[in-house]
């Protein structure tokens, strides 16, 4: 399993564009195959930072996602929303289970 995660820092003016684009490109992404979860959250304390969470089978299944057209078309729309900083890592992992127990 992959995991990705990070941050995006925005033009807060540019916040409520940033949701719009990543609501539609989140609901495309979790029909495709391989795809665990995905998940774009806003910062409850910063409206400028949109975080990032995703979970893929494999490497194929995210390599097949950066070649979608919601894709592109999300990328191209995140031209306009004025990013300060994008960090993003991913991760990948043998096994997965609760945090307590």
């Amino acid at each position: 399993m992959l995991v990705v995660a990070g941050k995006i820092r925005l033009d807060p003016a540019q916040r409520e564009k940033a949701v719009a684009a990543s609501l539609d490109v989140m609901s495309d992404t979790r029909e495709e195959p391989g795809c665990i979860s995905y998940t774009f959250s806003a910062d409850l304390a910063d409206p400028a930072v949109f975080h990032i969470f995703e979970e893929w089978e494999s490497q194929d299944a995210l390599d097949a996602h950066f070649k979608t057209a919601h894709m592109a078309t999300f990328q191209a729309a995140m031209g306009g929303f004025g990013i300060q900083e994008m960090t993003v890592q991913k991760y990948s992992g043998a096994s997965a289970g609760p945090l307590v127990g």
